[in-house]
């Protein structure tokens, strides 16, 4: 069940917060085979560009540096995947290059199944996942453990 009742007020409060962190509870998709089977929520596709889109760009609630900083060094962080969150020397490499201009969720509730656009480039663990807008076939992540005991 999806159901309507955050108030924009609220999450733009929030969302400008200094320790709030930007992180989704979509899963892993694609847009044919049978990942693409039945509804999912939007989010699963575009969480991070909407914040992006609408937030940085539209809004201009944050800085693109604040956004990113949410979306990468603060969770990597707080969950301890040492590894994760900067990029510097010895790092994971997980890289995602957009077109702050032209990033921007698609996906929808009456047709969430949709990539963002304006992300040509994705690097995971070093390797590039997306070159041009396009899967390389390149699979090279993996299950992340924290070190949270």
């Amino acid at each position: 069940m999806i159901f309507h009742v955050m108030d924009i007020e609220d999450v733009r409060r929030i969302m400008i917060h200094p320790y709030v962190m930007v992180a989704s509870d979509g899963y892993a998709l694609a847009n044919y085979g049978s990942l693409a089977l039945g509804s999912s929520h939007p989010r699963s596709y575009g969480c991070f560009p909407r914040i992006l889109a609408r937030f940085v760009r539209e809004e201009k609630l944050l800085k693109v540096e604040e956004a990113v900083k949410k979306m990468t060094h603060l969770p990597a962080s707080r969950f301890r995947l040492e590894d994760r969150g900067l990029l510097r020397k010895g790092k994971a490499a997980d890289i995602v290059i957009f077109d702050p201009l032209r990033v921007q969720d698609k996906a929808t509730f009456d047709n969430p199944h949709q990539y963002p656009v304006g992300i040509p480039y994705v690097m995971v663990n070093g390797k590039l996942v997306i070159e041009r807008g396009e899967h390389t076939g390149s699979r090279p992540g993996k299950i992340l453990r924290n070190k949270v005991s």
